[in-house]
């Protein structure tokens, strides 16, 4: 399995990522780097393909990853029925150039 490093020890970085996912469920939308909003697609399409689920197994599953559960209640109530006809690509990633300050390349991720 690859995946990026994004400068952190594992345990910062599983922190990091649960906390993006959680966020952009929540908010459908958000600003980070290339970098982090590639890694947080991989996870985020895993979670909306549990909420297609619905079953009580993959709701305990994505409650273990996702930090709130009220997005858990989102995602398997709003998020998921939209996406019961898609089979995948639930994501969309938008370029916005380099970061002032330290010129990390931005993206937008949202969901389609």
């Amino acid at each position: 399995m690859s995946y990026r490093k994004l400068g952190r020890p594992s345990d910062q970085r599983r922190a990091m990522l649960r906390n993006l996912v959680t966020d952009f469920l929540r908010y459908e939308r958000i600003t980070t780097t290339e970098a982090r909003a590639k890694e947080v697609r991989k996870i985020a399409e895993k979670m909306i393909t549990l909420g297609k689920r619905g079953d009580l197994h993959a709701r305990r599953q994505a409650l273990a990853y996702i930090l709130d559960e009220s997005v858990v209640k989102k995602l398997f109530d709003d998020i998921a029925p939209r996406y019961k006809e898609r089979n995948g690509g639930y994501t969309r990633i938008f370029k916005l150039g380099p970061r002032r300050g330290d010129g990390a390349p931005l993206a937008v991720i949202e969901l389609v």
